[in-house]
């Protein structure tokens, strides 16, 4: 009698506490809500944290705090952190080499020595001469958050223009320095933004806004879009506006000069596809700027010039890409000449070196390269070492050799030096990492969508892996923009297939894999075809038996950010965590903030019209969390200086999920600071944020972190 009163005790205590257990509630930060409605077409539509888009209040700075500090007392106890952090560090911390640029007398290339905050400028006469320090970002500042994020040099190599980005602000400021000397000059420009720099003589030309009004410099709406040439020696404020301004308002504006200092070519556009073109004949004292083309409907980018003409690489009735030929005297598209015609394959990119041109398509995502000549005639495809992606190719005209890039899931970027008279190859730097590549497999798949399109997935894994259904599983996607995802290489993702885990990356429909007909099939009111291509991407890995819904986790930023918003609160059934990173949230307001109102040809417009604003609120992240529904384990990632994507949007989503989410998954935000979209981010924040990343994935998935130094082996790496 004693042994069943026990049994029956334990039972009743085992049952309260999984009651216990199934009923916890997350102890959230209190978030006021206003009774802000705005009204679209005779809807109304409430926006009750209206309040949280002015980013400066004291209010918003005391809710960031108070959800960092729930969220970073979750984290802290997770018991795998430091271990996941010991483990990425030791990967990142090997010898990174940029390939080699020759400018004047030096060559220049970056490295980092492993663990620096930001990668380091060095200079050499020779490829195998000495090498010394010629710029160091790391002395910006103390803790890594100014970043080099642009440079450019003059035509001679005698100076060079760079600009830096604080907190990972899209503003920059532009310094000069001598490159013999090492020494600064006084010129320094303030408030640049999407920016080149190109030189024309003693002076440059480079993209500006108005200066932002106090307080509002990370949110403030951006429109007409400046072109300014800078002489040296003069101050900013006798900067001569070249493009741009209420005169010629646009939202983009850039300025590349040819090689040989002839021309000045400006590229207009109101979006982020489609753009105008005027030439201006620098040979010329007060030649106007002429318009060679004037509409904004395709793309065409300047990329070098021949014989008098310039040559453009354009998507106009070319949806795969081509180049054409136009005489800027002779503008008229009846006298336009094809230079490359449109092939079977998509045109990505186009570099100059040597006088010959090399195209990379993309085949199937991965990279093929083809070596021309100034007629347009093809030589030679490069060999490349493996299917992956290659990148550089470029050099001035007389040069006989040109560097490239070549990288993968599992081949770190090593860089080669490409003979261009005999085609010959050799590898210029390999980097060491800590681990053995030959012990992973990369496969490419295609899996059927809802509409029965077929859509290319990458995925990479341990060889022998059991397709047992079990496997941890990182689905990661963006799907817009005209962006094409290939393979490369990342330590983070390392660390994740080491312990066994899946990685996954589906080319959705909106990017440019295949051309501008894929692009334009995952835009506007063709938005849900990406969200359809990425829901039938997780649901292919566990039909086949990859992972489960409960081992798997969807990654995405930015636009990414947007599409695990939206697969989330489609089918919270689908996913056990969800990652989404400075996404685009609040689909009714976001061309209301910074530059987002160059979006539109993607994303649409709810002011535009009915069928349009019903579309984004259909799918709209901020507008879609439904109350009593369980949603994955979702940790929410932004930034206080993200001035792409303005924070806002991840503050109201995370504030909807909190107030209506059901069941144990914890659902959070991680707002880091003095950080911003994404780009020229430190290695020690780096470290920080992947720790955090993925101790939350592994401890709402039920795995451990069970990484052992003695599994992996330092090797010499076996590439070909």
């Amino acid at each position: 009698m004693k042994l069943q009163l026990v049994v029956f005790l334990l039972i009743f205590i085992v049952v309260a506490c999984q009651q216990e257990h199934s009923e916890k509630k997350w102890n959230y930060p209190t978030t006021e809500e206003g009774v802000h409605t705005d009204e679209y077409f005779g809807v109304k539509v409430a926006d009750p944290f209206r309040w949280m888009e002015n980013d400066t209040s004291k209010e918003v700075a005391e809710w960031v705090s108070s959800q960092n500090k729930v969220t970073q007392s979750y984290l802290d106890q997770l018991p795998d952190r430091e271990l996941i952090r010991k483990r990425l560090k030791d990967l990142w911390n090997y010898e990174r080499y940029s390939a080699p640029v020759k400018e004047g007398d030096y060559y220049f290339f970056t490295k980092n020595d492993g663990l620096q905050n930001q990668s380091v400028w060095y200079r050499q006469k020779s490829l195998t001469g000495e090498a010394e320090i010629f710029l160091d970002p790391n002395s910006f500042s103390n803790d890594g958050t100014i970043s080099l994020s642009g440079a450019s040099f003059s035509k001679d190599g005698k100076y060079l223009a760079y600009s830096t980005s604080t907190s990972g602000s899209d503003w920059r400021t532009i310094y000069v320095m001598e490159v013999a000397s090492k020494a600064h000059l006084s010129d320094t420009i303030h408030w640049a933004k999407f920016t080149g720099i190109s030189w024309a003589g003693e002076g440059f030309y480079y993209s500006t806004y108005d200066k932002p009004e106090e307080g509002k410099e990370l949110s403030s709406f951006n429109y007409q879009h400046k072109v300014y040439f800078h002489e040296l020696g003069t101050p900013q404020s006798k900067d001569i506006l070249v493009f741009g301004g209420e005169k010629q308002p646009v939202r983009y504006a850039s300025a590349r000069v040819s090689e040989d200092e002839k021309y000045l070519v400006i590229s207009a556009a109101e979006r982020t596809n489609g753009n105008a073109v005027f030439v201006q004949n620098l040979q010329k004292k007060n030649a106007p700027l002429i318009p060679i083309i004037s509409t904004y409907e395709d793309n065409f980018d300047y990329e070098t010039s021949i014989g008098g003409e310039l040559i453009f690489k354009t998507d106009f009735e070319a949806p795969n890409g081509k180049l054409i030929r136009i005489n800027p005297n002779q503008p008229d598209p009846s006298n336009w000449g094809e230079f490359v015609p449109e092939g079977e394959h998509v045109l990505s990119s186009v570099n100059t070196g040597g006088e010959k041109i090399f195209l990379t398509y993309l085949e199937d995502a991965s990279s093929h390269v083809y070596q021309y000549d100034t007629k347009g005639e093809k030589e030679r495809e490069i060999e490349l070492p493996a299917l992956g992606t290659a990148y550089g190719f470029e050099g001035k005209e007389k040069d006989k050799e040109v560097f490239f890039t070549f990288t993968s899931f599992t081949y770190p970027p090593t860089s080669y030096r490409y003979d261009i008279e005999s085609g010959e190859i050799e590898v210029f730097r390999r980097p060491e990492v800590a681990f053995d590549p030959e012990a992973y497999e990369t496969r490419q798949v295609f899996f059927t969508s809802k509409d029965g399109t077929q859509v290319p997935m990458f995925i990479v894994m341990r060889k022998g892996t059991e397709l047992s259904g079990s496997n941890p599983t990182y689905l990661y996607g963006y799907g817009g923009f005209n962006i094409s995802l290939r393979p490369s290489f990342n330590v983070s993702r390392i660390v994740w297939l080491e312990q066994g885990g899946v990685f996954a990356m589906p080319n959705l429909r909106g990017g440019g894999e295949y051309g501008s007909k894929w692009h334009h099939a995952g835009t506007k009111m063709q938005k849900q075809n990406v969200f359809d291509d990425f829901i039938a991407a997780a649901e292919y890995l566990i039909s086949e038996k990859y992972t489960s819904k409960e081992k798997l986790a969807i990654f995405g930023g930015s636009n990414g950010g947007l599409l695990v918003g939206a697969c989330m609160t489609q089918r919270p059934d689908l996913y056990q965590v969800a990652i989404p990173a400075v996404g685009v949230m609040d689909m009714l307001r976001y061309h209301k903030f910074t530059a987002g109102a160059g979006w539109i040809f993607d994303y649409g417009c709810a002011d535009s019209s009915q069928a349009m604003f019903e579309y984004l609120k259909g799918y709209s992240p901020v507008h879609n969390v439904k109350p009593n529904t369980q949603y994955p384990a979702t940790l929410v990632k932004t930034a206080d200086h993200d001035d792409r994507v303005v924070p806002a949007h991840s503050f109201k989503f995370i504030s909807e999920l909190q107030r209506k989410q059901t069941g144990q998954n914890p659902v959070l935000i991680r707002i880091d600071t003095k950080a911003g979209h994404g780009a020229g981010k430190p290695t020690s924040k780096i470290l920080d944020e992947w720790a955090d990343t993925y101790a939350f994935v592994y401890e709402n998935m039920g795995e451990n972190f069970l990484y052992n130094p003695s599994n992996e082996k330092s090797v010499e790496p076996k590439y070909n």
